[in-house]
């Protein structure tokens, strides 16, 4: 039986645990968050106990591995202690605030060659697969990317500082699918609009992305809105265009195919494989997802400063 702790207890984490509860060989071990209520509330309903920080986990020991779902201005010592333990880690994106916190995480799990994944669970949609084949052999020129959305109902949201702002916070899923489909990217310049208030994140921001393969691309967010309106990537290659949302992929704006709506149990499934040392399909170990934290980052910077920014390898 493996036994997983998890640290954090709002909606994500709580997805987590309900997925992992239905695995038959793990256990919850344990559940901590800094809201010693939400904790237990979370912790009772899967028959683990509830901690009141990470550390607390951590020394209550007995653990196989431990899902860090934290808001993104928390990541950073989590994940350093949960490694220091020795432990295999699921992060929740995004990976950090800054760089240099996600970089220290990445440069810690290789030391200790630990198996790791991130919550890009759009990379285990089945219709990628099939808009991967669609695409074999004809490289993407264009790529349209879309998070058009409200505020979500969590207090810490709006603030840049606690956030990271809507890029990186939430369109980073976009930006990850696209980094699979279209290529690595090497320019962003975004354009925030012009009336967000100091310190809050911007309603709205569109962009420009260069790939390197040649490829251009452009990114539209907005938390203008009620409700989710558009969310996902369109892309053009010779005599093609597809158009993927999290339920649905488009080919040619005709023919419509649905997600057999498995992603979010894959991603957990295939972390849980590799923590028992099983062939496992991780398709986004955390130096893959740090990949796509870059250019969210460089995105984010390019709105802050009003010029483009280039990315380096």
């Amino acid at each position: 039986m493996t036994r997983v702790g998890i640290v954090g207890a709002g909606n994500v984490a709580a997805r987590h645990a309900d997925v992992l509860s239905g695995f038959p060989d793990v256990t919850i071990a344990g559940i901590a968050d800094t809201d010693p209520h939400r904790a237990e509330a979370l912790a009772s309903k899967h028959g683990s106990p509830a901690y009141g920080g990470h550390a607390d986990l951590l020394s209550a020991g007995g653990l196989d591995a431990v899902y860090v779902c934290v808001p993104p201005f928390a990541h950073g010592n989590p994940e350093h202690d949960v490694l220091s333990c020795n432990l295999p880690l699921f992060v929740e994106k995004p990976l950090s605030l800054d760089l240099q916190t996600a970089e220290k995480i990445a440069t810690e799990i290789e030391r200790r060659s630990l198996p790791s994944a991130v919550g890009h669970h759009w990379r285990y949609l089945d219709i990628v697969e099939q808009a991967r084949d669609l695409l074999s052999g004809r490289p993407v020129r264009l790529a349209l990317g879309h998070w058009l959305d409200k505020v979500p109902p969590v207090g810490w949201w709006l603030n840049r500082e606690m956030s990271g702002g809507q890029i990186v916070e939430q369109a980073v899923h976009v930006l990850d699918l696209a980094r699979l489909l279209v290529g690595e990217v090497e320019m962003v310049h975004a354009v925030p609009a012009g009336d967000s208030v100091d310190g809050e994140v911007d309603r709205a921001t569109s962009a420009v992305m260069r790939f390197a393969g040649g490829a251009s691309g452009l990114l539209a967010t907005s938390c203008l809105l009620t409700r989710k309106h558009r969310v996902g990537l369109e892309v053009c290659a010779e005599g093609i265009a597809l158009e993927l949302s999290e339920t649905r992929l488009l080919v040619d704006g005709e023919r419509a195919i649905e997600d057999d709506g498995r992603a979010k149990t894959r991603v957990d499934r295939e972390f849980i494989n590799a923590v028992q040392g099983r062939p496992a399909d991780v398709r986004v170990p955390y130096g893959e997802a740090l990949r796509t934290h870059r250019v969210a980052l460089a995105l984010a910077r390019s709105a802050t400063e009003r010029r483009p920014v280039t990315l380096h390898d």
